[in-house]
């Protein structure tokens, strides 16, 4: 885990805040202030020439934020963090930093429906192409890298199909073109899966999800080398603007406390949802991290879990209507079981051939399973489900 702190568990209370120096306060203090003060002229000159560390502004910096970017860079394993204001400010801020006019993108079948979003504009504006693999062995990979492939973006588990990606054969790929291979993390949490000790780059989290873990902050954060950071810090951080307030970074502070207690439960809760579906006669399809990969290269399968109903759209949004306990909205991670249908709303800005494509069909549905008690959350599940197979039968019965 690191020098200071051996175990994840303790890291994550601990890692960049000594309360001795802040007049003993257990919490991190918020620096809820936009700008800090010189002690001379001369000061200002030489900080803003890099010549002396301190801080400027709290665009440039801020010492609430530093505490959770130092906690985050220790916990991925990796040298340095960035926090942002959003999860798609992180993605935005990364690839644009990483890419150039008529580049190239290499992504994993399947993205988040605003990272989709992105990268078109990105070809409408820029002619920054890409394309998408399914990444399954060596050659799949090397066959879709150009001399002007910029990075590969990858999502693992995908959302919200679920599928995995091997990191290590990918980075083995990457490194033999010096390729940077970039992580979207956010289903996992540095708790269940770590990029870079695979061999990857770059690793991005909306903390809006599990790192926050209470449906209370919009965040993001970014991990990697040193000059890499510096290099997106100063430019397309700094330039464009996507910055933490220091109250958010607290938040999340907060928050990260409780990661490993938290991820655990999802999870263990997940699994028994899971198998739940898999024998209901309204699920024909069941999408949950249990394979040769996820043992490989995840502590846990995840709290994420989709499936496919019965009928079509119209079936699937029906059983969303017939929920009680479960909420209908699009986020993930909170301390409450949130569910959406996918084609119509995470991933609704997706072309319907391209969704196709990535395996997100009208049928799909995705949970993200939260800590009230998983006997609650299935017999929820169960009545809507029951509904959706009555719809079903009757339908069968006049016709």
């Amino acid at each position: 885990m690191g020098k200071k702190y051996k175990h994840f568990e303790t890291a994550v209370i601990h890692e960049g805040y000594a309360s001795e120096d802040m007049f003993g306060s257990l919490a991190p203090p918020i620096f809820q202030t936009s700008t800090f003060a010189f002690e001379s002229a001369e000061q200002g000159e030489r900080r803003f020439k890099g010549e002396e560390s301190g801080y400027i502004y709290s665009r440039l910096g801020n010492p609430t934020v530093r505490i959770l970017e130092k906690r985050i860079a220790t916990l991925e394993g990796g040298e340095k963090g960035l926090a942002f204001a959003s999860g798609m400010a992180a993605v935005s801020a990364v690839l644009f930093a990483l890419t150039k006019a008529n580049d190239h993108i290499l992504c994993s079948v399947g993205l988040y429906g605003c990272t989709f979003g992105l990268l078109t504009m990105m070809k409408e504006k820029y002619h920054i192409t890409h394309d998408f693999s399914p990444m399954r062995t060596k050659e799949e990979v090397r066959s879709l890298i150009r001399p002007e492939t910029a990075c590969i973006y990858i999502e693992t588990p995908i959302n919200p199909t679920m599928q995995l990606i091997d990191l290590q054969m990918v980075s083995e790929v990457a490194k033999e073109y010096d390729i940077p291979v970039v992580v979207d993390n956010t289903f996992s949490t540095p708790y269940l899966q770590r990029p870079l000790e695979l061999g990857c780059d770059v690793v991005i989290h909306s903390a809006t999800k599990y790192i926050g873990g209470h449906g209370d902050v919009i965040a993001g954060l970014v991990v990697g080398k040193n000059d890499f950071i510096d290099t997106v810090a100063m430019t397309t951080q700094k330039d464009i603007g996507g910055i933490i307030s220091p109250f958010q970074a607290w938040l999340l502070l907060r928050g990260l406390k409780t990661l490993p207690v938290r991820m655990d439960r999802h999870c263990n809760q997940a699994e028994k949802i899971a198998e739940k579906l898999i024998h209901h006669p309204s699920v024909t399809a069941v999408y949950y991290p249990n394979d040769a990969i996820q043992q490989k290269q995840m502590r846990h399968g995840g709290a994420m879990i989709s499936f496919e109903v019965l009928g079509n759209k119209h079936t699937a949004q029906s059983l969303l209507n017939q929920l009680k306990l479960i909420k209908i909205a699009v986020s993930l991670g909170d301390t409450e079981t949130l569910i959406e249908h996918p084609a119509t709303m995470t991933h609704a800005i997706v072309p319907e051939k391209e969704r196709l494509k990535m395996g997100i069909t009208d049928q799909m549905i995705r949970l993200s399973v939260g800590l009230e008690a998983w006997q609650d959350i299935w017999s929820d599940l169960k009545q809507a489900l029951d509904h959706v197979q009555a719809e079903a039968q009757s339908v069968i019965t006049k016709s």
